[in-house]
């Protein structure tokens, strides 16, 4: 069934909406799938925080357009999925890749991230960057090694005096 006019502008105005707040997006050709993997594409997608809409390409110009994704407009032929990160930018590229691995039918198109297009090979690239926890985790680990370091060394003279006393104690002891 054809959408109506009011329906159309509806279904761009949502991707729109989503795709200015979106940090990457990622369009892959699902042809070939089934009804019920496609169900648990979106599943997994849903549990990530990652917004996935199959839209005809014509509608999906015109909702990228004026966002930092208008570079993907060109690419959009074929039946595509698109792939929305909200939360963070690898999401959406974590959901499709460890998705198009387990079905060879879901194949990457084209990858966006801060208004630039990426080849479909950068979705490896891409699903490995770490999420918010992650990357604050990394963050504290390298603020925290230099103080720990400096409180090594600080402790370390006195350490090596009490190690000293002991080694003497047990010397006279043994003696």
């Amino acid at each position: 069934m054809a959408l109506r006019l009011d329906d159309k502008k509806a279904v761009v105005a949502e991707v729109a909406a989503v795709a200015a707040q979106a940090h990457s997006a990622v369009a892959a050709e699902y042809r070939g799938l089934t009804v019920s993997e496609l169900t648990n594409l979106r599943k997994v997608a849903r549990e990530s925080g990652v917004y996935l809409r199959v839209i005809k390409n014509t509608l999906a110009r015109r909702a990228v357009e004026g966002t930092e994704f208008a570079c993907m407009q060109e690419g959009l032929v074929g039946p595509l999925i698109l792939a929305f990160s909200i939360e963070d930018p690898g999401s959406a590229a974590r959901v499709v890749y460890d998705f198009s691995k387990q079905h060879e039918k879901l194949a990457v198109r084209l990858v966006a991230v801060g208004g630039k297009l990426y080849g479909a090979s950068e979705i490896e690239r891409l699903s490995k960057l770490p999420n918010k926890e992650q990357a604050l985790a990394m963050l504290m680990g390298v603020m925290k090694a230099p103080i720990e370091k400096f409180v090594r060394t600080m402790a370390e003279p006195h350490a090596k005096l009490v190690r000293t006393v002991a080694a003497v104690r047990n010397q006279k002891q043994a003696a």
